[in-house]
């Protein structure tokens, strides 16, 4: 069962749709009317989904979205009168999973729950390989300039002091990026 964090940010009742969402089998755990509240309520209360309610994605709105993207990741579904591009556009950005124009129709809230919850697995996939790729590329640098340092101050090609830092890292059973930190700290002391 999913536990929805319901957030209407709207003058009126959002009743029908907290309604189609216990039909759909969801657990509405609790339904906030300030955007504020938003990001201590998804932590607090654990929601598997946020589904927000709104005229228009106001500026707040989309401040504590990008502030629930960052601190609490999950899947949100924003259900606005709001069609204007621009308006998409944003909400996206700010972390949105699904955008739906209108109503949410009763017989397609599961199908939206599935997509947003798909969408939300899918960036936190890309988000994780591109955490990977720069953490990478980091290291790779930090290597990199260790062995200049090796080359210019034992005057060694590029393969010898690869070789001698990799040679280091396994008799003492490191990393060879570990290595490499600890000869940029030392050369950092002893300039």
């Amino acid at each position: 069962m999913l536990r929805v964090l319901l957030v209407n940010d709207t003058p009126k009742q959002v009743g029908r749709l907290r309604t189609a969402l216990v039909l759909a089998g969801c657990e509405v755990v609790e339904e906030v009317t300030s955007a504020l509240m938003i990001p201590r309520r998804v932590s607090d209360l654990k929601a598997d989904v946020v589904i927000i309610d709104t005229e228009s994605p106001s500026r707040d709105v989309l401040e504590q979205i990008c502030v629930v993207t960052q601190d609490e990741p999950r899947p949100i579904v924003m259900v606005s009168e709001d069609k204007q591009p621009a308006a998409i556009k944003a909400a996206i950005k700010a972390g949105v999973s699904a955008y739906v124009v209108e109503d949410i129709d009763q017989h397609r809230l599961g199908a939206v729950l599935e997509v947003a919850q798909a969408r939300f697995e899918q960036d936190q996939a890309l988000l994780s390989q591109i955490r990977e790729a720069e953490m990478k590329l980091s290291e790779r640098k930090t290597v990199e300039r260790a062995k200049g340092i090796l080359m210019q101050l034992r005057e060694m090609n590029e393969g010898e002091a690869y070789h001698a830092m990799r040679k280091m890292a396994m008799d003492r059973n490191i990393r060879i990026i570990d290595v490499a930190q600890k000869l940029l700290a030392m050369n950092e002391l002893l300039a």
